[in-house]
């Protein structure tokens, strides 16, 4: 049986990355030195863990670091 990746809808993508904000603020909290990670003026797009070379393709964001997101959040 193949699995079809699934597609979310704007609404439910919007959602899931303002949860991941809240948690990734949160993270930062804890490990204020991941900050040195990320230069002034940086724009962040969080990346499934499963798909991350599908993610970082799509962006042609100059400045962008791509966070994955798995148990804990890893600066790429």
């Amino acid at each position: 049986m193949i699995l079809k990746e699934k597609i979310m809808t704007n609404n439910e993508r919007v959602n899931r990355n303002i949860g991941l904000a809240f948690d990734f603020i949160s993270e930062l909290c804890k490990h204020p030195e991941l900050l040195e990670k990320l230069p002034d003026n940086t724009n962040i797009e969080f990346i499934e863990k499963d798909f991350p070379n599908k993610a970082m393709k799509k962006s042609k964001t100059p400045n962008t670091k791509y966070i994955l997101v798995k148990n804990e959040f890893e600066i790429q």
